[in-house]
């Protein structure tokens, strides 16, 4: 595997500030390229481009290579009428995406859906811990209880997992996939699992045991779906579809009131289980409304919505793999379940499962997007022997899967490889960002990486672990979705052996 180019090991330490300036100042100092084209039509245009006349990918890809740079200018969407400003400066390479956690230089109050924020009432009026820069005091409480509240539960986390993978995951894809001998909706079935797992995790009930009844998973899909609308597309490819989508999705923020009294069975049932936390939260001194807004955006968009974009995600990749990948991982797991069982130190020992985790993390992270905002004048730098001149308040903005598919930095970028990040491949971990920080670095209350970034780590290895203990090989079928991929279960055959 080629080396990361010596750039990559650059440090935000402040005693390597001198050395730093001191190599900058050999280096080009080029303009920006790109241009956000004339007031109200560029944004339009740039909008178009990205949705619906290039595609995302092409969106990127084409200017990349019209600039013969990874850091360049273009609009954002949504753009008129929702976002006040839609310019952006677009960051592609694994070097440059670095300085969207670099704290010191960026600002992240109210960057979380990029140029746009949604209207607080889909928040109870608040700005939640996921809008809010480290600098503000209220964020450093927020984060503070949301760890509490994971070290809280760190005894459920692999036990209901587990339950909860085989009664609302497993059972019903054995019935379509092999009793019916038919295909099976994997999306579908994960989001029923996903939604009932955070549920039980954070509340320690079941959703359906709540007000929302069973139209939970109704509820939160449409609470989620009126704030990110302004930078989904449905993907048709009629063009009369495509203008209405334009005009409703993009063109004007949705209004609060369809989905006001869903959310306020979900604030309800959320409130009514939580008495603890909400006691906790108030020692600390945040109020028990502004909390409990809190835990349904922790709970719902941050958890929820995370899991339902990447569980299907990493399924997709594992499945694509094929067998010869499927039998490695089904003699490494059983092998080391029947001498350990499962826990959390049996899943660190499961290096190739470890490895697949961290490769489709790299490959489709669940959340694409990172935004910041210039506190100040800097200069970034990229793969180009050159810096960048940012100015005070520009926007810059990440897509992460061209950062963590940079070819100077990953051998065969493009590909998925299982083994990539066993060995000695570890040290290339410090390029995965799909945490909105380093994989090599801890969250804090000072930073805005993921609170649950570990738990996710050993969720997606104990998915893994549990799926290949009861199978032995799959195939998919994969698409695309507005967020993340869809997929197929088409064939599953169980375990030639128990080791459970």
């Amino acid at each position: 595997m080629s080396s990361p180019p010596s750039s990559a090991t650059s440090s935000n330490d402040p005693k390597n500030e001198v050395d730093q300036s001191s190599s900058l100042l050999k280096i080009e100092s080029r303009k920006i390229a790109g241009e956000y084209g004339r007031p109200f039509f560029g944004p339009i245009k740039d909008r178009l481009d990205y949705f619906y006349f290039q595609g995302r990918e092409e969106f990127f890809r084409t200017r990349m290579l019209k600039y013969q740079s990874t850091v360049f200018r273009a609009n954002m969407p949504p753009g008129p009428f929702i976002s006040p400003n839609s310019k952006v400066i677009i960051l592609l390479d694994a070097i440059s995406f670095q300085v969207l956690f670099d704290l010191s230089k960026v600002d992240k109050k109210d960057v979380l859906d990029g140029t746009y924020l949604p209207s607080l009432s889909f928040t109870g009026g608040y700005r939640p811990c996921a809008y809010l820069d480290p600098s503000e005091p209220h964020h450093c409480k927020l984060k503070s209880l949301f760890f509490s509240i994971l070290a809280s539960r760190h005894h459920a986390f692999i036990p209901l997992f587990q339950s909860n993978l085989g009664s609302h995951l497993f059972d019903p894809l054995e019935l379509h996939v092999i009793s019916n001998k038919g295909t099976a909706n994997f999306n579908n079935l994960s989001d029923n699992f996903c939604f009932d797992f955070a549920f039980r995790l954070f509340f320690n009930k079941s959703p359906s045991e709540t007000i929302m009844g069973s139209n939970g998973l109704k509820i939160v899909t449409k609470w989620l779906l009126f704030q990110v609308a302004p930078v989904l597309s449905l993907g048709s490819s009629n063009k009369l579809l495509n203008f209405f989508e334009d005009l409703i999705f993009h063109t004007f923020p949705l209004p609060w009131f369809p989905v006001k009294s869903g959310y306020n069975k979900l604030y309800k049932a959320i409130h009514s289980s939580s008495s603890p936390i909400l006691d906790e939260a108030e020692r600390m001194g945040i109020d028990r409304d502004e909390t409990c807004h809190n835990l349904v955006f922790m709970a719902i968009f941050n958890a929820y919505g995370g899991m339902k974009a990447w569980f299907p995600s990493l399924i997709k990749w594992v499945g694509l793999a094929g067998p010869e990948l499927h039998q490695q991982l089904v003699n490494e797991i059983r092998a080391i379940v029947k001498a350990e069982g499962v826990t959390p130190s049996s899943l660190e020992k499961m290096t190739l499962t470890k490895s697949v985790v961290y490769e489709a993390l790299r490959m489709e992270p669940a959340i694409p997007y990172q935004y910041a905002r210039a506190k100040r004048d800097f200069v970034i730098e990229s793969h180009e022997n050159a810096v960048f001149q940012v100015k005070e308040g520009e926007m810059l903005f990440g897509y992460q899967p061209f950062a963590t598919k940079d070819p100077r930095v990953f051998e065969r970028a493009e590909e998925f490889l299982a083994t990539r990040f066993v060995g000695d491949g570890e040290k290339l971990l410090k390029y995965v960002y799909w945490s909105n920080g380093r994989e090599t670095e801890n969250p804090t209350v000072e930073n805005k990486q993921c609170p649950a970034k570990d738990l996710v780590v050993l969720l997606s290895r104990l998915m893994l672990t549990e799926f290949f203990l009861r199978y032995d090989t799959f195939t998919v079928e994969v698409g695309s979705l507005p967020l993340g991929s869809s997929v197929t279960v088409t064939s599953l055959t169980k375990a030639s052996n128990d080791v459970k």
